[in-house]
């Protein structure tokens, strides 16, 4: 087990013949960040926001611009000291999105192909048991003979964990390792990287701009944008606590509505929406005063159908749009004034309302989020 340390980590980028000084896409920007030793940890964020940067940076595939990287406190990465590691020298392995597998070669070939190549001197037998145990660890242990051509995706990227975890790095690298996959093998591998992870107690750092996949697998979770942290925390408090419009946004706040503050109480604060016939109360989550402007947050799945009698939090009427089937529920589009809102109805509600009607939505106190409106990029 071993912990990172990222200190003031730029990565810059040449663009047109020049190295750019600003937080171009993909690019680092003055970023630290401390990672404890046997976590698994979750660089999440869109496409360009610098996760994958920050990996290979990490692995010593990149260089970074400047700052310095420490595994287990040893400097691997110093580039005003003119320090950089090579990453065959940091003791790490990586899964990557492609699988990067040699086709030519055996499943067992594959797998042992660090050992092989590495410093460890390995009799015959031992190289074997330590194959045979990456193999079973993942779940692949009748597949040594196979070719890569002949496996399916999901035991090619198999295939590459064991060839990540065979040699017992200090760390574990992920990167994007299970977009490639469908949705229910994406399930079954996530499970069991978390249960691989937990056996072998290894630090894994994993990219992802899944939210789902880094709800299921972290212990903390990094939201990355423009290559700083948007927000840090784990992942229970990310999903529930968003502190910034962009991080509600992306771990799934559907209704995001804009608002004055006319009141708050004790972390309560009461918003008038424009058009609105009443404002909405929510908890803060950001430093804000009566009198300013701020946007609510809300996800579909907190939108309940509910009547004009209710007394638990906000209820008002809406118009109901138009209704999507999604399988276990329906996805409602709705309106208030000129604000739209999504809504999620199970199937049973969904059999009493049809489009083109006035309905009665709730949405509790604790399930509405106040925070700051979003500074511009």
């Amino acid at each position: 087990m071993s912990s990172v340390s990222l200190r003031a980590l730029r990565k810059y980028f040449t663009t047109h013949a020049k190295v750019t000084s600003e937080p171009k896409r993909g690019a680092i920007d003055g970023l630290n960040l401390d990672i404890r030793a046997g976590e698994f940890f979750v660089l999440l964020g869109p496409s360009g926001c610098g996760k994958t940067t920050t990996l290979r940076c990490i692995a010593g595939l990149e260089e970074p611009s400047g700052g310095e990287i420490l595994i287990d406190g040893e400097a691997v990465a110093q580039p005003e000291r003119g320090r950089f590691l090579p990453p065959e020298k940091r003791n790490v392995g990586m899964v990557f999105q492609s699988y990067a597998l040699w086709p030519h070669m055996s499943v067992f070939d594959n797998v042992a192909y660090p050992l092989r190549r590495g410093s460890e001197r390995l009799s015959r037998s031992e190289l074997a048991a330590r194959v045979v145990e990456a193999l079973n660890l993942v779940g692949l242990h009748g597949n040594a003979e196979a070719y890569p051509p002949d496996l399916s995706g999901g035991q090619q990227q198999r295939v590459a964990l064991a060839r990540a975890i065979v040699a017992r790095p200090r760390l574990l690298l992920f990167d994007e390792p299970l977009s490639n996959l469908d949705a229910q093998l994406r399930l079954r591998l996530r499970q069991d990287l978390r249960r691989i992870h937990e056996e072998t107690g290894q630090t894994s750092i994993y990219v992802t701009h899944d939210q789902t996949e880094a709800l299921a697998l972290a212990d903390r979770i990094a939201v990355m944008r423009h290559g700083r942290i948007e927000q840090l925390g784990s992942a229970q408090d990310i999903f529930l606590n968003p502190r910034t419009v962009f991080v509600a946004e992306f771990v799934g706040y559907d209704n995001l509505l804009a608002g004055q503050i006319i009141a708050l109480d004790a972390g309560i604060a009461t918003v008038r929406l424009d058009g609105w016939a009443q404002p909405l109360r929510g908890r803060v989550l950001a430093d804000v005063t009566v009198g300013q402007h701020a946007r609510l947050a809300i996800r579909a799945t907190n939108l309940l159908i509910g009547d004009a009698a209710s007394a638990a939090g906000n209820t008002f009427q809406a118009h109901l749009s138009s209704l999507t089937y999604l399988g276990e529920r329906f996805q409602g589009e709705l309106r208030v004034a000129d604000t739209r809102l999504q809504a999620s109805l199970g199937l049973a509600d969904s059999q009493h309302v049809r489009p083109g009607d006035h309905v009665w939505l709730t949405a509790g106190v604790d399930d509405v989020l106040v925070l700051a409106p979003e500074e511009p990029a």
